[in-house]
């Protein structure tokens, strides 16, 4: 019998995806001034979708979050694409999902420590 299970190692997964995109977002915003750059994001939760649809933890362990160049974020006429207001949005959206999948790590851990008695 596994320790960890599906969801605990999605959930790993999903924690360092939204910690990746964090990262991202603060490059965008550190370059928000820069002509020509471009946006960047993570986005792993369709991935992370896909493979939990499967069942199989190895395709959820196999799920790697990346930074990839955003196409489809509109062009400013200095040939940025960062809008300052987007990403201080994303920014406090994603701050709040990994917030709360951090909880749910906490709690499950918190269960794990009770029913094997180590507190």
């Amino acid at each position: 019998m596994e320790l960890f299970d599906t969801t605990q190692v999605g959930l790993e997964r999903a924690l360092s995806g939204a910690a990746l995109r964090q990262q991202a977002i603060a490059a965008n915003l550190a370059n928000v001034n820069t002509p020509g750059y471009r946006r960047q994001d993570v986005n792993f939760t369709s991935a992370l979708a896909r493979a939990f649809a499967t069942g199989d933890k190895n395709e959820v362990e196999a799920v790697a979050p990346r930074v990839a160049v955003d196409s489809l974020a509109p062009m400013r006429a200095d040939g940025s694409t960062v809008d300052v207001d987007r990403e201080a949005a994303e920014q406090a959206k994603n701050g709040l999902h990994y917030e709360a999948i951090s909880a749910v790590l906490r709690t499950r851990t918190a269960i794990l420590r009770a029913a094997i008695g180590v507190q």
